[in-house]
C-alpha cells in the first residue's frame, strides 16, 4: 500500500522569522522550537499561534489569571508581555533556526531542523543568565545536542542550569492548570516568585 508523500518532494527552507528576545538583565532564556506558518499568528513575537498556551501558563503562574496577557478576544498583547518580560529577566528564542516543514503545520514532530541557533552568541549577549529552559521534547532534543560545542568554564562545565518543561501546545494532552503548575515550580525555585 502506497501512503501519500508528508508535503512537497523537497520543501523550501525557512529562516527563523523573530530576533531572540534578549533583555540584558536576563536570568532564564527560554527556548521552543521554532514559530508556526505565519498564517496562525496573532503577534509578531514568542509563541503567536492563539490555542498555544504559553501566555496564558505565564498569565495564571504571575497573575493568576489565563487572560491576563491578551489583548483582545482574538490577539495577545505583545508590549504588555515584552514589558513584563524586561521587567524580571526573562528571554525568549527558539532552538532552530532553519527549518524544513514536512509539512504545513505547527507540529514540532514535521520540523526537520536544519541548522540550530547559534547558542554561544546568544548566551554572550545575556551574561546573568543561570538557566534554560526547553518548552517540549524536541526543543529539548536540539539543545542537547548544542550544548556539547558551548565553551565551559576552567572545570569544563557550564554554570547553568536546564529545565526540561511539559510544551505549551495543546496537542501536548495535559490540563492548563498542571502545566501552569509545572512553569511555576520553576519559577519559584529561580526566585521569580
Amino acid at each position: 500500500m502506497n501512503h501519500p508523500p508528508l508535503g512537497p518532494t523537497n520543501p523550501t527552507i525557512e529562516t527563523h522569522p523573530l530576533e531572540p528576545f534578549l533583555p540584558p538583565n536576563a536570568r532564564l532564556l527560554m527556548l521552543g522550537t521554532f514559530p508556526p506558518p505565519r498564517v496562525r499568528w496573532s503577534m509578531e513575537f514568542y509563541y503567536p499561534n492563539f490555542q498555544n498556551d504559553m501566555w496564558r501558563i505565564f498569565g495564571l503562574v504571575f497573575f493568576d489569571n489565563k487572560n491576563h496577557f491578551l489583548k483582545d478576544p482574538k490577539h495577545f498583547d505583545r508590549e504588555m508581555l515584552e514589558e513584563f518580560l524586561r521587567q524580571k529577566g526573562i528571554a525568549f528564542s527558539d532552538t532552530a533556526f532553519k527549518v524544513r516543514r514536512l509539512r504545513q503545520n505547527a507540529s514540532d514532530q514535521f520540523l526537520e531542523i536544519v541548522e540550530t541557533i547559534d547558542l554561544p552568541h546568544i548566551l554572550s549577549q545575556i551574561p546573568h543568565c543561570q538557566a534554560i529552559c526547553t518548552a517540549g521534547e524536541k526543543a529539548s532534543k536540539v539543545l542537547a545536542s548544542i550544548l556539547p560545542t558551548l565553551p565551559g568554564n576552567e572545570n569544563g562545565s557550564m554554570n547553568i542550569c536546564h529545565f526540561r518543561m511539559p510544551s505549551s501546545s495543546r496537542a501536548f494532552p495535559k490540563p492548563l492548570k498542571e502545566k501552569a503548575e509545572i512553569y511555576a515550580s520553576m519559577f519559584r525555585t529561580l526566585g521569580y516568585l
